[in-house]
């Protein structure tokens, strides 16, 4: 193929996707209520782990801005979306990528794009049930003095939501970028086990980032993290392989 009819593949891939998360994201267009109720589940007395925890947590949201809930709606569809036709997403990139590989390239890859799809949904499940629910009792608890109350804005909860939910998501693709690099020949088994205790100090370092400063909610994402990273140990080639 010649540069412009890779460039055409391109643009079919891109069109395809797109239309896909758009076409999803109608659907939560569509009703907004149920959408809200599973998104703001999480600021609720009812959400399922306050409920094993035996807590008694709440938040009040307040709106603003006199189309922001109009923008959310149509923001939060999107993501929905996105996250619904995600498996999809990542069947048209396959389709593009595997006619440039060789045939034992091709099978192998082919087995980390098939785990790409259920380790997103399962990043995006430990977001929403455990680090999203910790992050915002932490929030809510603390308090510099007495004399502030805290008062929630929807934008404001919604990029919390966004951050933690979407954004680990992506970070429990790592075995499967692992798992591509190991199949070309990138990196291999005994490689990462001598970078363990590196990987360990940018696990802690990346869910201080991403969660707040207390200890708790950093170790509640760091542990699934490191989790992942020997998940990708696992999944290596056992033999040595020259880096290309």
């Amino acid at each position: 193929m010649s540069f412009w009819d890779h460039l055409e593949a391109l643009r079919g891939t891109l069109i395809r996707s797109v239309v896909a998360v758009c076409v999803c994201s109608l659907v939560f267009l569509a009703f907004p209520r149920h959408l809200f109720q599973a998104v703001l589940w999480p600021a609720g007395p009812d959400f399922i782990l306050y409920r094993l925890l035996g807590l008694d947590f709440r938040m009040t949201l307040i709106n603003t801005e006199v189309s922001a809930q109009f923008f959310m709606h149509l923001k939060v569809s999107m993501l929905c979306g996105l996250v619904i036709a995600f498996p999809y997403v990542i069947y048209e990139i396959w389709k593009f990528v595997a006619p440039a590989l060789y045939a034992h390239e091709v099978k192998a890859v082919r087995k980390g794009f098939l785990l790409s799809s259920g380790l997103f949904y399962l990043g995006v499940a430990v977001g929403y049930f455990v680090v999203l629910p910790v992050c915002l009792m932490f929030f809510m608890n603390y308090t510099v003095s007495d004399a502030i109350t805290n008062t929630i804005t929807l934008a404001s909860y919604m990029s919390l939501f966004t951050s933690m939910v979407f954004l680990i998501g992506l970070l429990f693709e790592f075995p499967t970028v692992i798992l591509v690099l190991s199949s070309l020949g990138l990196v291999n088994r005994e490689q990462l086990r001598k970078l363990r205790k590196y990987a360990f100090v940018a696990v802690l370092i990346l869910s201080a980032l991403i969660t707040p400063s207390d200890p708790f909610s950093m170790f509640v994402l760091a542990i699934p993290l490191y989790g992942l990273y020997e998940l990708s140990i696992f999944l290596c080639k056992k033999e040595e392989v020259e880096a290309v």
